[in-house]
């Protein structure tokens, strides 16, 4: 499955504390790394570990993050179309607690140098979906509609900046929105959850709904222990495009999403590899594999 990723791509650095410090505290550092993120690349990915064939479209600086993460990426199986610009590649300090809850700081960067007209019309018309994730609602709503144009079903994740920017052009060309609880509350106050006819929303570690037409659709997760949620709600996309494809059930679909998300959880950082052999696995069995 042929599936275009377009949005962020950054390089994460990411910072497991004790606690997350009040005003004018301080948290002590456990540990430390970085890799390629973002929520075009980290969905990619995850798409690459599951036998898909996914490319990125997104923007990077002309320096070494922006080296080093198009390195990343295409050592794990992901082509890339990423425009340089002189601005720098995007830096994301993700900081994870005990629990595996995330705060995130960080700059734009390079990260919306891309537009619309940098995505070969044949490439798109070549592909078998669209996911898009949180960019310029411009860059967003047209390549929307060039892949409504072409017959190309369109998925959309816009994240944390639902709420702040202005994404209903691009959900009137969108079949499915995903998005968390926060989020989807925003949504359904703005009207949007008429104009989309899936919406996916992610519950954590309480598992996810999925609204489908008339239908309402649920799955209560797996019950794990999370290391690192950064990048879980990319694998759950991930996972319920390929699984929607796949399967007639939505009810599966939604467990194969959360299986994903489930694993990308119990991985450091928001980049993660995944296997259809450990999905089918925790989906078969519902129980998360122990961490180590």
């Amino acid at each position: 499955m042929r599936v275009i990723c377009a949005g962020h791509v950054n390089w994460d650095v990411t910072l497991h504390v004790d606690h997350l410090p009040k005003p004018d505290g301080e948290g002590r550092i456990t540990d430390r790394s970085q890799s390629s993120g973002g929520s075009a690349s980290n969905a990619a990915v995850a798409l690459a570990g599951l036998d898909a064939d996914p490319l990125v479209l997104g923007s990077v600086g002309r320096d070494d993050h922006g080296t080093m993460a198009q390195r990343e990426l295409a050592a794990t199986g992901v082509e890339t179309l990423l425009i340089e610009s002189d601005e720098a590649t995007a830096v994301k300090y993700l900081i994870v607690d005990e629990n595996g809850d995330v705060a995130v700081l960080g700059n734009d960067g390079a990260n919306e140098a891309f537009n619309a007209s940098d995505l070969p019309a044949e490439t798109l018309a070549e592909a078998d979906h669209l996911h898009l994730t949180g960019q310029n609602p411009t860059t967003a709503a047209t390549l929307a509609r060039d892949a409504a144009a072409a017959d190309v079903p369109v998925s959309f994740d816009p994240g944390r900046r639902l709420p702040y920017r202005d994404y209903s052009s691009v959900l009137s060309h969108a079949e499915i929105l995903f998005c968390n609880d926060r989020e989807a509350d925003h949504a359904r106050d703005s009207g949007l959850f008429e104009t989309v006819p899936t919406v996916v929303v992610k519950h954590g570690d309480c598992g996810a709904t999925a609204h489908i037409g008339d239908q309402t659709v649920t799955n209560a997760g797996y019950p794990i222990e999370s290391v690192d949620t950064a990048g879980a709600g990319d694998a759950f996309a991930a996972g319920y495009l390929l699984a929607s494809a796949q399967e007639t059930d939505p009810e599966r679909a939604l467990a194969v999403a959360n299986a994903c998300g489930a694993l990308a959880a119990q991985s450091s950082g928001a980049r993660t590899t995944l296997d259809w052999e450990s999905v089918w696995e925790l989906v078969d069995s519902g129980q998360p594999p122990e961490t180590t």
